[in-house]
């Protein structure tokens, strides 16, 4: 079992240059924790993420850590020139010493796609050309690729990561019809579904991944939780609350600025509400502990990521929540 944060970096109130410097600063601690992987999520034109520059971000961190692996979750290709981006990948994979973990995505929001002058309906189709080229300009000495979307003849490739062929692929992942093509490409997953949803992801990924005659270590399969650990159930739980109450309206922002509702995730008002969904861990050492125990069995992941600060949250209420999970509650996974 494997435990990682999810962090979208949405806006906490306090000015941009402190926000960055304690966010940096929670980091080395994930790194000092013996967390496994650090996963961003690239959102823009909205408070919801304080990273639209997921790489800008990612070249702070592989500077100021030695362990911890990290990357986005995911890089919305179809914002990217794919040429641009396989060289961006190989300086942070090189930066970091072999760090890095590499996630791909179309995007979740078609209103950010559109203030890019992206058509989001043509957003599947650039993905998947972009991923191609990112695949070949990681691996060719010469890059030649012909598409609708990207052409590219005789481009000298001078960039190689330190993982070969590529860093370890990642991918968000909400129903079961995405799982075929990750058990086939080996591709690490996580869900923010709910547990039955997930378990029905994880199951079929085990069946596809037998059926595919894969051997060796079976890919991480993960969901991202909000989280909170305090001294007691009642501390955890006002902090929380309170946090949470910010984040969801960062959450929301871009679609009731459009009056729309989100398409593939949903998420209750109040923090309550996810804790009964069993998609937030909140509570003293005793009760988180006892929470994922019983996510992990039911769901059948075996990555577990965490936010660790959402919302309005301190750095010193983060710190202190992962220095009671990394003391009291991780390691009875070990």
């Amino acid at each position: 079992m494997k435990f990682g944060v999810f962090d979208h970096l949405d806006a906490s109130g306090a000015p941009l240059e402190a926000f960055y410097r304690d966010r940096l600063r929670l980091i080395e601690a994930y790194d000092r924790a013996g967390l496994y992987g650090y996963h961003t999520a690239e959102h823009h034109a909205t408070p919801l993420g304080m990273s639209p520059s997921p790489s800008v971000l990612h070249a702070a961190i592989a500077t100021r850590t030695t362990q911890l692996r990290f990357g986005p979750l995911v890089y919305t290709l179809p914002l990217y020139h794919p040429l641009r981006l396989a060289e961006e990948i190989c300086m942070l994979d090189q930066l970091s010493g072999g760090r890095l973990l590499l996630g791909i995505g179309r995007g979740i929001s078609p209103i950010e796609l559109k203030y890019y002058g992206i058509d989001p309906k043509q957003a599947q189709a650039m993905y998947v050309e972009a991923f191609q080229v990112v695949q070949a300009a990681l691996s060719a000495d010469v890059l030649d690729f012909a598409g609708k979307h990207y052409r590219f003849e005789g481009v000298p490739i001078m960039m190689r990561p330190v993982q070969r062929p590529m860093p370890p692929l990642w991918y968000g992942i909400g129903n079961v019809e995405a799982v075929p093509w990750c058990a086939q490409h080996r591709v690490n997953i996580v869900s923010n579904a709910d547990v039955t949803r997930v378990r029905a992801i994880t199951d079929a990924y085990r069946t596809q991944w037998t059926q595919e005659g894969h051997t060796g270590e079976m890919p991480l399969m993960g969901t991202s939780r909000h989280l909170f650990v305090a001294d007691t159930d009642a501390q955890a739980l006002a902090i929380a609350r309170r946090a949470y109450r910010r984040w969801i309206e960062s959450f929301l922002f871009l679609w009731k600025r459009h009056n729309l509702d989100p398409i593939y995730a949903q998420y209750p008002d109040e923090l309550d509400g996810l804790i009964e969904q069993g998609r937030a861990y909140v509570g003293a050492p005793d009760t988180v502990r006892r929470l994922i125990a019983r996510q992990i069995e039911s769901a059948g992941i075996n990555y577990v990521l965490m936010r660790f600060a959402y919302g309005d949250m301190t750095l010193a209420e983060s710190m202190r929540s992962l220095e009671l999970f990394s003391r009291d509650v991780m390691p009875a996974f070990a």
